[in-house]
């Protein structure tokens, strides 16, 4: 091959410089090509490594696209169209592996095999040569300087011969390793273009074959196939990318309306009114688990509502476990030590220390309307509004009735309507025959028994007076100690010891409000009514157990355990009392406090007793009978409790009710002695 340099294997005798030079030049661009054969021979090699790995990686997916139809998704799982086409698409990437395995063979023949003998093999076998010239190089100088040294003299023949011979063959030793050194260095001339060119061709080669055969493998048909995936893939990119928009609008929009939710609190309470007409609720709470006799820890689950229940669920669980039966339940907001917002669900057959305790969760948004969603959603529940049809329309008409209560009623605004017309139906009669109209018509007040916006108190609370004021402050002054009713130990008259009434009565305080009508038979009704609504509305379960002592003197309200009083009525006071129309445990009666005609108000009290209300206005109303006959003795006083132990009159239709004012008719007494004595003294 023309431009090729040799080393002349005639001058390897004589080993020249000039020989030992181009020796030099020869061996630079050995380990030259050596160098740069390793680099090529370290990416051919991870060309090869890479088919290999294609082949596998082809094979592998081949087989994962079969088995798409034994996968179970939990979302579109049973996609026909989109297994059919998996499975024609795991035909064709099947015979391209295989055309990846038959180009990684022809890569390992043709590609690889010629550049790992080249490196392997000529290149090794120099390195060895050019180790065996340099021992024999050696060999020879070290011989000819030995010969040099020879002496002259005859007796040193043997050493002489031993040193030509040993010159001898160092020398042919030298000569024909530099010869078949040379002659390996010129063949390398010729073998590293070679070992260029064959790797490259088999790899063209190898290429080519593979294309060839992919080309025949995907025929027009697959062509066909793969523009419609294609238009298919477009096709639902495009509604990805629509859909992606829209969310990205709600979520521009939920961040603008969701502001002022992610506050644990509303800043505007008026902007978040409670829903009361729901029956299902669901959220994070804190549930109260007490892991001693006094501490607790507070666990944060998810509760939901179901049917009549209150579930909890884990995040990581997959259904809800049952806590408690919500039917004839109790609710109510309560105070925890170590939590806010808390409320207390009580089950109708569970003792109140196993009380089941929630809290808000802090990530929940405007906490305080959050809890009373929860008590008020709790509440419809336990009344099994539930189980109607229309639910939240049961509960919207149950919770707009309690709201009417607390509010001036339209029923009674139109039942005074009605006894106008006949109070004036009765007026014009009676002025038609020349009398008088009757008083009992003209009693009744037409406005509203009760005034608007009054406050109800909840809890036993003594009657404020400006009589009572300066009872106690003129005590306060005096160093006398009153207790918390606004009492003095000498200011509260003793019962007179000749008084043989007294009877005592378990009651438990409900509520009382101002009043405008205090002598309106309907007054004490309507009281009962807008009390028990708010307790209603409110969640207000707790009541003040007592014991009432009713005595001709007064009415007392003693405490059960202490025995102190904690309220004093005189019964002079006292206007009328009544118990209610269907349920005979609630009574109440009308206090009219000191004061002059204009400044004196009267406050209804509303009690509940056991199944006795019928019987505690009886004893007030015989009591008041009794102080006002004071005159008689004990005698006719032992008369008068006689006569009333008898079975009463039939009730009238709005329940038991007994006017006691001092402008009582005397006909109203029980018993014939009592009547007799009352028409003397008349």
């Amino acid at each position: 091959m023309p431009g090729i340099e040799k080393l002349p294997l005639e001058e390897a005798l004589e080993d020249s410089p000039q020989t030992r030079s181009l020796l030099g030049v020869f061996e630079e661009d050995t380990a030259a090509i050596s160098n740069y054969c390793t680099q090529l021979y370290q990416a051919m090699q991870r060309i090869y490594d890479a088919q290999n790995e294609l082949s596998a990686a082809t094979h592998l997916t081949s087989r994962l696209l079969k088995e798409y139809d034994k996968q179970r998704f939990p979302l579109g799982g049973d996609d026909e169209v989109m297994s059919s086409t998996l499975q024609q698409f795991a035909k064709v990437i099947d015979e391209l592996s295989s055309c990846h395995a038959v180009l990684s063979t022809q890569l390992a023949d043709a590609m690889m095999f010629p550049i790992t003998q080249f490196k392997e093999r000529d290149l090794k076998e120099l390195l060895t040569l050019k180790e065996v010239f340099q021992i024999s190089s050696d060999d020879h100088d070290t011989a000819i300087n030995r010969y040099s040294r020879l002496s002259k003299r005859r007796d040193n023949d043997k050493v002489r011969a031993e040193a030509v011979e040993d010159v001898y063959t160092s020398r042919k030793k030298q000569h024909q390793t530099m010869m078949h050194y040379f002659c390996s260095l010129n063949t390398l001339q010729y073998k590293k273009k070679t070992a260029l060119l064959e790797p490259l061709l088999g790899y063209m080669q190898a290429q080519i074959s593979f294309f060839k055969l992919g080309s025949e493998n995907l025929s027009q048909q697959w062509e066909d196939f793969l523009g419609t995936i294609g238009t298919s893939v477009q096709n639902v990119r495009r509604e990805m990318e629509e859909e992606v928009g829209q969310m990205q609008q709600t979520i521009q929009q939920m961040e603008r309306s969701c502001d002022p939710l992610y506050a644990p609190c509303d800043p505007d309470p008026a902007h978040s009114p409670v829903c009361r007409n729901l029956t299902r609720k669901q959220g994070y709470l804190y549930i109260r688990n007490k892991t001693g006799l006094v501490s607790s820890s507070w666990e944060r689950q998810y509760f939901f509502t179901q049917g009549g229940n209150l579930m909890q669920q884990g995040r990581a669980e997959v259904a809800g476990g049952l806590v408690t039966d919500l039917d004839n339940c109790s609710v109510m907001a309560v105070d925890s030590d170590d939590r806010r917002f808390c409320f207390q669900v009580t089950s109708f057959d569970a003792a109140p220390s196993s009380a089941l305790w929630l809290s808000g969760c802090f990530l929940t948004p405007r906490l305080c309307c959050f809890l009373q969603q929860w008590i008020a959603t709790i509440n419809n529940i336990s009344k099994r509004i539930y189980l109607s049809e229309n639910a939240e329309e049961v509960a919207a008409r149950v919770n707009q009735t309690a709201l009417e209560a607390v509010t001036p009623s339209p029923s009674f605004q139109q039942r005074h309507e009605s006894m106008r017309k006949k109070t004036s139906a009765a007026t014009r009669s009676i002025s038609s025959v020349g009398s008088e109209p009757s008083p009992a018509l003209s009693a009744l007040s037409f406005d509203a028994l009760v005034a608007p916006e009054t406050p109800i108190q909840f809890d036993i609370i003594s009657p404020v007076s400006e009589e009572n004021s300066g009872q106690n402050k003129a005590a306060a002054q005096a160093g006398r100690r009153s207790n918390p009713f606004g009492e003095s130990g000498q200011d509260a008259p003793e019962d007179p010891e000749d008084s043989i009434l007294h009877q005592l009565f378990i009651v438990r305080f409900l509520g009382s409000m101002e009043v405008r009508a205090a002598e309106s038979a309907d007054v004490i009704s309507e009281t009962m009514r807008q009390i028990l609504a708010a307790r209603a509305i409110h969640n207000i379960f707790r009541m003040t157990e007592s014991h009432l002592l009713v005595t001709c003197d007064c009415l007392k309200l003693i405490d059960p355990q202490t025995q102190v009083t904690r309220l004093r009525f005189p019964l002079c006071s006292v206007v009328q009392s009544s118990s209610h129309q269907d349920n005979k445990r609630l009574f109440g009666f009308v206090l009219q406090t000191a004061g002059g005609r204009e400044d004196s108000r009267a406050v209804c009290y509303i009690f509940e007793s056991n199944n006795d209300g019928e019987k505690i206005c009886d004893s007030i109303g015989l009591a008041k009978q009794i102080a006002f006959h004071s005159e008689i003795d004990l005698e006719e006083q032992s008369r008068l409790i006689a006569a009333s132990s008898r079975p009463a009159n039939p009730p009238a239709a709005d329940g038991q009710v007994f006017l006691l004012s001092s402008s009582q008719s005397e006909d109203s007494d029980v018993g014939e002695e009592g009547k007799k004595r009352g028409e003397s003294e008349a």
